[in-house]
């Protein structure tokens, strides 16, 4: 049977759409202040030494084919060069439960944050030349609006564990890596997935987004704390009694974040979601040119 509204289809539709294009609008106002300022780049990189094959995608050109290479299998193939490794850049954004927490109505949550970050960092990189992919995407780092309307498609999809892991399967060697999440969660994978960019020669940014009041703990008296995908939840009645021993905690986190990051030639950085966002995205986009 036929839907009797079609208006009703149209009203949903464009509900659904919302957060993708308010997310994509809100990206581009941010990167737009750092162009004006003069931080983008002026000339993209070149190169024409080759690196290595790669299987083609839908959005190749057939231009871009290794037709010899091709005809040696069922398969079309890319012939990639390095240039294009250099200039690509990974980002891994934590979508897990953990990164849809606000402490107020006032502010937004960490992952909101971090996908404009991301948004507008992908906004950058790419007008400077750059090629980049999202993780959670699993494909290759590209170029241009159709990569950009994915990129921001992938980062307004969630997920229901608790916390966050690093996945850097398919990084290409000499690329630039931006893992951004809370790293409240284990650190384990995130230090096996660092070991594994620093093998393939990665230079990256752990880059850290917390709410305010998970750096400052202002809880008094009978507190129940929850985590947000609710596998967690401890009972106090003394929460003001916490505070020390949980800043002592957040600040050793930190520490071995930052030390994970030197002894890998990374950068480490952290970011509360109620400060400014541009200083936040020229800090991360400083960092990703420092590689360079």
């Amino acid at each position: 049977m036929s839907d009797p509204a079609p208006s009703n289809l149209r009203t949903r539709s464009e509900a659904l759409a919302a957060p993708l294009l308010d997310l994509q609008a809100r990206a581009e106002r941010l990167a737009r202040t750092l162009l004006l300022g003069g931080h983008g780049r002026k000339q993209a990189g070149t190169g024409d030494e080759f690196w290595q094959y790669r299987p083609a995608q839908l959005d190749d050109s057939a231009a871009s084919i290794d037709w010899r290479r091709s005809g040696q299998s069922d398969a079309q193939f890319v012939r990639e060069r390095e240039w294009q490794a250099a200039q690509s850049v990974h980002l891994w954004v934590d979508g897990s439960a953990a990164m849809q927490f606000a402490s107020t109505t006032d502010l937004k949550p960490k992952a909101d944050r971090a996908g404009m970050l991301a948004m507008a960092l992908s906004i950058l990189l790419m007008k400077g030349g750059e090629r980049v992919a999202l993780a959670a995407l699993g494909t290759p780092p590209r170029i241009g609006a159709l990569q950009l309307s994915r990129i921001a498609d992938g980062l307004i999809s969630g997920n229901d564990a608790d916390y966050g892991a690093p996945d850097a399967t398919g990084f290409l060697p000499h690329s630039a890596a931006v893992f951004m999440s809370d790293f409240l969660g284990p650190l384990a994978p995130v230090e096996a997935e660092i070991a594994t960019s620093v093998d393939l020669g990665i230079k990256g940014v752990l880059f850290q987004i917390l709410d305010p009041a998970e750096e400052a703990f202002p809880y008094q008296g009978r507190t129940i704390f929850t985590s947000m995908g609710g596998a967690v939840s401890h009972e106090t009645l003394r929460a003001g009694d916490l505070r020390d021993r949980y800043r002592d905690r957040l600040n050793e986190r930190k520490h071995h974040l930052s030390d994970l990051a030197k002894h890998a030639g990374w950068q480490f950085e952290t970011h509360h979601t109620d400060a400014s966002a541009q200083s936040a995205l020229l800090w991360l986009y400083a960092a990703l040119e420092g590689r360079r």
